[in-house]
């Protein structure tokens, strides 16, 4: 895949889910008809849990959880977004980047990016058969980016989730990701552990769109 391939961000502020899921449909088709160059979103969402097709009905929260839940189409299991994560929604045409894997380019430029911000992030591979592993964790396993893809025509869309100062109680009202067992993690989590500030949204949307390639 190339890593030179011009990358335009567009910076929005809070954007309710199911407005933005009819904006990505034109964003895609904009991308497809030639319109637009791959775009990289940067937004945060009110609160909303949101799950594929294939997920358990037993990892989705209780039908009296206050926080609304949107079926989508996009791969991975329930996930939660809400205020103090940061959104990116990647609209690119792989045909004209070439092959390679666009999620783990993904994962290593948002481990880059966090790197550059003094936060040591990994990847992991999925072990044969087991639950997908797709996503950023700490050195200890913990999951700081949750990342679900959709490709169709050979275009892009939906993207990741980054926590920076989430409220990490609102992923224990289901199974995050299709894994139980994980603890998930925030910026501001991190950083207090290392006696530090977390940084703010805004230098981190800097972070991300330098790591993925937007021009400075």
């Amino acid at each position: 895949m190339s890593y030179e391939q011009r990358l335009d961000r567009v910076d929005l502020g809070e954007v309710p889910y199911a407005e933005a899921m009819e904006a990505m449909r034109g964003w895609v088709e904009e991308r497809r008809a030639g319109r637009a160059r791959d775009r990289l979103f940067l937004l945060t969402h009110p609160p909303v849990i949101t799950y594929g097709s294939r997920t358990p009905a037993a990892e989705l929260p209780r039908a009296d959880s206050p926080i609304p839940l949107v079926e989508v189409d996009r791969g991975g299991q329930a996930t939660y977004h809400g205020p103090g994560q940061l959104i990116g929604y990647l609209v690119l045409n792989l045909r004209e980047r070439g092959p390679g894997d666009i999620v783990r380019w993904l994962e290593n430029g948002l481990i880059n990016a966090l790197d550059s911000l003094g936060f040591a992030t990994v990847r992991r591979d999925t072990p044969p058969g087991a639950q997908s592993l797709v996503g950023v964790w700490t050195p200890a396993h913990d999951k700081l980016v949750s990342i679900g893809m959709r490709i169709r025509g050979g275009v892009t869309s939906h993207g990741f989730a980054l926590n920076i100062a989430s409220d990490l109680d609102e992923f224990t009202r289901f199974t995050a990701c299709g894994l139980p067992e994980v603890a998930m993690t925030s910026l501001a989590e991190m950083a207090a552990a290392q006696g530090r500030t977390a940084p703010g949204e805004d230098e981190v949307r800097d972070a991300v769109a330098r790591a993925l390639g937007v021009p400075r």
